[in-house]
């Protein structure tokens, strides 16, 4: 079993990184990165302050912010009032990175067509179901390590938001 879970999670490193070339090269040919493009989907349904878009992505909120000025140099986002915070702005998109983003979201459709063909949706959905499994037990089993370690006088270590992996745009 515990030999089977580590060439597992090799693969899934594995298809990460392919994924990940992938979703590179989709940004990249509307002149984006897959960071630009994670964080416009992230805000495109609403409006998040950078703290919590960071959260949801699963990152540092100081690479997030570093992404969410050029966005708003670049005039695809923008910064608005909160109404709930004064010194905590909300990042919106713009038209532009409305625009931007529907590109991207459409070449990656197309993408995933060709990515999946041959897979049944059924396979797709059961892999879905036994990662998202294997995320929250091992979520589960490092948050009772680091309270094991916070016990003994280390430091507590956080864990990946379940939110970063649901928002995707991969």
């Amino acid at each position: 079993m515990a030999e089977e879970l580590a060439l597992l999670v090799a693969d899934v490193f594995e298809a990460a990184g392919a994924l990940r070339r992938a979703g590179e090269a989709l940004a990249g040919a509307e002149g984006q990165t897959q960071a630009r493009w994670q964080l416009m989907s992230v805000v495109s349904e609403e409006s998040l302050p950078v703290a919590r878009a960071a959260r949801r992505l699963g990152v540092a909120r100081q690479g997030v912010q570093r992404i969410a000025n050029e966005l708003v140099r670049d005039g695809l986002a923008e910064f608005r009032d909160n109404p709930d915070h004064r010194t905590s702005s909300l990042l919106a998109l713009t038209p532009s990175g409305r625009r931007a983003l529907e590109a991207i979201t459409a070449r990656a459709e197309a993408a995933h067509r060709v990515m999946g063909e041959g897979i049944a949706q059924a396979d797709l959905a059961t892999l879905r179901a036994l990662l998202r499994r294997l995320t929250e037990q091992t979520d589960q089993w490092a948050e009772a390590e680091a309270g094991t370690g916070a016990e003994a006088g280390g430091a507590k270590r956080g864990t990946r938001s379940r939110a970063a992996a649901d928002r995707q745009p991969e």
